[in-house]
């Protein structure tokens, strides 16, 4: 986790208890689910965070597909994951677990299909009546896009993509102080029942500015449980693989940005595409045109590119299992700790520099250390930091990895 300390950057700390630093996406989990799973695995294993589906009302479609989470009814907490107590009873859990909750928040547009919202709040899009919340016609952008269909037509010109529908989504208008007001109310609403933070679901369709006005509206952290002065952890979905006007670092002023670059490489390399190899991960960041470690949020795949939408491709998922395995292994250790991977088509066994003091060391893929002792495999470190690393081309799990906490 960074230090960001400046006015401009506190909204890029993810404000984890403590030294944790891996967050999971539970996608479409129950509120119940998630707080059974805070107690029971992420918290006692350490990690930082769950990123949770749209808890706001949202439209009912036939056959209930997943992307009706992201049309928004109104503000109300109630949606297929649970109602509003619910959703307290889990932040409030998982927070004693030590694990923070964030938030995917919509608030670029409203619903464009069904009738009935999951609260059971009626609504008509084709009028763009939405009493829930209320907004009505005037609240929309209707008036601001230049093109025929009212839709983006052309993602080269940054006012289409910023001021028309997004797939025919009734685009709100972040201009009008009632429309920012019912999002500050909302934002604020969560973060006083305990949220750690935001990811922006489709920022890249709103301009940075008007985002900066709901972000400066937005509350400090509860100092009960954050501290004292605490700002929400803000992360941006923008979308940017090059070749369009709109740049991620657009956004990097106000908060961190997803990185979709990260996924896509790293997948290409695993995959061996191009004529890639591992061993040209040396530099893997920066050095591959990313955006810096303090405003990137970094992932392998989403719910949207393992559908095949949002930058998606041949993006590395758990349908392969192995190969997964290798690239979620790489990004948690990388540049971290020690990480041996063998993506090759015979065995290795070779002497390799650790970097680390001289001892033994829990190999933390195949076991864990606990009460000072390894239940995998034992990796024994020289005191020049050389170890023997042998790892089978056929190994279900063809990776190593240690580092000084895994220390025997």
């Amino acid at each position: 986790i960074d230090d960001l300390r400046s006015s401009t950057t506190r909204t890029k700390d993810p404000q984890s208890a403590g030294r944790r630093q891996v967050a999971v996406h539970l996608f479409e989990w129950k509120w119940a689910d998630i707080a059974a799973e805070c107690e029971r695995f992420l918290g006692p294993k350490g990690f930082s965070g769950v990123q949770v589906s749209p808890p706001n009302e949202h439209a009912l479609i036939d056959r209930r597909p997943w992307w009706q989470r992201y049309q928004p009814v109104s503000y109300k907490l109630i949606s297929r994951s649970g109602n509003e107590q619910q959703f307290i009873d889990m932040v409030n859990r998982c927070n004693a677990a030590g694990v923070r909750i964030y938030v995917d928040a919509v608030i670029n547009h409203m619903a464009a299909g069904g009738n009935q919202g999951s609260g059971g709040s009626s609504y008509n899009p084709g009028s763009k009546d939405f009493p829930g919340v209320p907004f009505s016609a005037w609240d929309f952008n209707d008036g601001l896009c230049r093109t025929g269909s009212g839709n983006i037509e052309n993602y080269g010109d940054a006012d289409q993509v910023r001021n028309c529908k997004l797939v025919g989504l009734p685009d709100l208008a972040l201009s009008k102080d009632y429309v920012v007001g019912k999002i500050v109310d909302y934002m604020n609403r969560l973060i006083n029942i305990g949220v750690a933070g935001f990811r922006v679901d489709a920022a890249k369709h709103m301009w940075p500015h008007e985002l900066n006005t709901i972000i400066s509206k937005l509350n400090n952290l509860p100092q009960q449980t954050f501290g004292s002065g605490k700002r929400p952890f803000i992360y941006f979905e923008v979308i940017d693989l090059g070749g369009e006007p709109i740049k991620n670092t657009d956004y990097t002023g106000m908060g961190r940005v997803s990185e979709f670059k990260y996924g896509k490489f790293l997948s290409e390399v695993v995959k061996k595409k191009f004529g890639q190899k591992l061993k040209y991960l040396s530099n893997f960041g920066t050095g591959w045109g990313m955006i810096p470690d303090g405003d990137a949020q970094i992932f392998i795949d989403n719910h949207d590119n393992q559908r095949g939408h949002g930058a998606g491709g041949e993006i590395l998922t758990f349908f392969e299992s192995r190969a997964y395995k290798i690239g979620t292994a790489f990004m948690l250790s990388w540049p971290y700790a020690f990480i041996a991977i063998n993506n090759d088509d015979q065995s290795i066994n070779h002497s390799l520099q650790t970097g680390l003091p001289g001892g033994q060391y829990c190999d933390v893929i195949s076991g864990n250390l606990e009460g000072g002792k390894c239940s995998g495999k034992t990796i024994t470190v020289q005191s020049d930091g050389q170890a023997s690393i042998s790892i089978s081309n056929q190994d279900e799990n063809p990776i190593i990895a240690i580092h000084v906490e895994a220390k025997l």
